[in-house]
């Protein structure tokens, strides 16, 4: 099946080829017939399996074959320089947006990321508008978009509160809500925004819902917002990526965990890497320490204001910056073709996210390669992750770097030499290591590994991989 058979707008049909997209994905060619219908969709597909172009497309065939609305030029907004308008009479000039689309995302960087789409598939169309409103970027400039009435809203659920709350966005007009990474709003605690704004929206809207999985509240949830939505599994949240290959490397403490990861990054065949790490400050402090070790390096977090975080990734798109050491703020939305390695500094908290995660690589039917760096303490969590992916993941060891304990299933030496006898396996360690049972983290001394700071977790609490090392350190 190709596009062409998909009856979409022959505008949309010209921008698609100019860039090289020649047959629509799975997702694609199941959703796009049934969204320009009219139809709810319910769809479940992972990462990089093109949602985007499943809803867009489909959204921007519609409004095209519709009249466009006047537009609105409130002119106390204007003379005000996008601050809000003054009350009086001046206030009935100004009138709030009216958007025939809403599209919800979890974070700013899939915000961006769904703006630029719409924006490079409508390119031909010339008729239809689209702005992203979201947190970190300053209220006079998305009081000028607004002020733009667009038909496609792009927003992460707080902000758009805020516009709601102060009356500056009407969804009398609205046709079509997009809710794209459903489960990761509902993970980051947005349902009682979501639950919001869709009360706030006509009941006729078409919605079409998005997620990586359908478990539990998700579901429940597409269920009570659609009505008679056809229901799309593509591809399960634990499916296989074939294109990735996976690999795990086991390391004694944070000094081994660092060597390792130096090492691994000054390999050749590395286009652009991306490497994950449980906390803001570790994100920092691995670039920092990456960059005095001579490797092109930059961070990307949650604490970075979002003109900062913006750059960031434009440089990396541009290929200005080699190696991207970012917390799980990048493990959705981030759509970078050039990146060819994941390493997972700490292991996520999450089966799922691990998924995410590696899905940054091998995009666009690319290969990739995904190495994770695990403490023998973190076992379970490997062994978690594995049951989800029903999949192992192979144990290697680097000639040079080898654990000092013998990792399980571990290939053998590249020097030959037999791994060390369980009873011999503090033999050498680092003062301050403690017991090294399996199963119990090392005990907190001098083994490199500085102490966890709540503020810097994700959701306040203690984090997987080198955060929960940390926190299992001070005797939790």
């Amino acid at each position: 099946m190709t596009f062409a058979e998909l009856g979409l707008n022959p505008a949309l049909l010209a921008t698609l080829a100019d860039s090289g997209y020649t047959l629509p994905t799975p997702v694609q060619a199941q959703a796009i017939p049934a969204a320009i219908a009219g139809r709810d969709l319910i769809t479940c597909a992972q990462t990089g399996s093109g949602k985007t172009a499943a809803f867009m497309l489909p959204a921007l065939h519609r409004l095209s074959l519709q009249e466009r609305p006047a537009t609105v030029t409130p002119k106390a907004a204007g003379r005000q320089g996008g601050r809000p308008p003054p009350r009086g009479r001046e206030q009935q000039r100004w009138q709030p947006a009216r958007p025939r689309m809403l599209v919800l995302t979890p974070t700013r960087e899939l915000a961006l990321q769904v703006t630029a789409a719409s924006e490079k598939y409508a390119r031909r169309l010339h008729l239809v508008r689209a702005v992203a409103i979201l947190g970190g970027m300053p209220y006079p400039k998305q009081l000028e978009l607004l002020a733009r009435n667009p038909e496609i809203l792009v927003a992460t659920p707080g902000r758009l509160i805020d516009h709601m709350s102060s009356g500056r966005i009407d969804f009398a007009q609205l046709q079509m809500l997009v809710l794209d990474e459903a489960d990761r709003m509902l993970d980051m605690g947005f349902i009682d925004d979501i639950e919001r704004i869709v009360e706030a929206t006509p009941a006729s809207r078409q919605t079409m819902l998005f997620s990586a999985t359908l478990d539990g509240t998700v579901g429940a949830m597409a269920q009570r917002i659609t009505h008679n939505a056809l229901c799309i599994e593509v591809d399960a949240p634990s499916s296989r990526h074939g294109n990735i290959e996976q690999r795990m490397h086991f390391v004694d403490d944070l000094a081994h965990k660092n060597r390792l990861l130096d090492h691994l990054l000054r390999d050749a065949s590395i286009d652009q890497a991306l490497v994950f790490t449980a906390t803001r400050r570790d994100a920092d402090s691995v670039s920092d320490r990456l960059n005095i070790a001579g490797l092109n390096a930059a961070a990307l977090h949650g604490d970075m204001h979002q003109g900062a975080r913006n750059r960031t990734l434009a440089a990396m798109r541009r290929g200005q910056v080699r190696i991207l050491v970012a917390t799980d703020v990048a493990a959705r939305g981030l759509d970078v073709p050039t990146i060819t390695h994941v390493f997972n500094y700490d292991l996520p908290k999450a089966a799922e996210d691990y998924v995410h995660r590696i899905g940054r690589t091998g995009r666009a039917g690319r290969s990739g390669l995904a190495v994770s760096l695990v403490h023998h303490a973190e076992q379970f969590n490997v062994r978690r992750i594995e049951r989800f992916t029903r999949q192992s993941i192979p144990v290697e060891v680097v000639a040079g770097h080898e654990p000092t304990r013998r990792p399980l299933a571990a290939k053998p030496r590249a020097d030959g030499r037999p791994w060390q006898a369980a009873d011999k396996r503090n033999a050498g360690a680092p003062a301050g290591h403690g017991d090294r049972r399996p199963g119990k983290p090392p005990a907190h001394g001098r083994d490199g590994l500085p102490r966890t700071d709540r503020r810097d977790s994700p959701n306040g609490k203690h984090g997987g991989g080198t955060a929960g090392l940390r926190a299992s350190a001070r005797g939790r």
